[in-house]
């Protein structure tokens, strides 16, 4: 709730980089810095982390971000999609942890590679189901 990772992919959508964290303050002004970054990158969609709970359900939280995604539809020219984010958070500081950074910049660095490994999991999801789709044309 504090702050926001950000991250965006290369223009052929392979790798996912991230962006400096947005440290929130009010709805508006993040809604305002989500389109200034849409204007700058020209992104094909903007994926919103959706923190649903382990075994899946809805949260609070994931009721906060499914109002805050229908916020950005009215305001984006692009699609905007919530993507599962259970664990990316837990995964983002397992891997800080292990490359000896400490504890201050970990905690810096946390939101950023969260954000860019649900951004590379979308990407390679994605990747995957067009590599199944060209499959299964060939078949035919």
């Amino acid at each position: 709730m504090k702050r926001m990772g950000v991250a965006v992919s290369d223009p052929l959508g392979v790798t996912a980089q991230g962006l400096p964290t947005l440290q929130r303050a009010r709805m508006e002004d993040d809604l305002r810095h989500i389109e200034k970054l849409v204007e700058e990158y020209s992104p094909a969609c903007v994926i919103l982390g959706n923190p649903i709970s382990h075994a899946g359900g809805e949260t609070a939280m994931s009721r906060g971000v499914a109002k805050f995604a229908h916020k950005l539809r009215r305001r984006l020219s692009c699609p905007v999609e919530l993507w599962d984010e259970r664990l990316t958070s837990v995964e983002a500081h397992r891997m800080l942890r292990t490359s000896g950074m400490g504890i201050a910049k970990r905690q810096r660095a946390a939101d950023r590679v969260a954000a860019t490994l649900l951004l590379q999991s979308y990407l390679d999801h994605q990747a995957n189901e067009n590599a199944r789709r060209q499959a299964s044309g060939a078949e035919s």
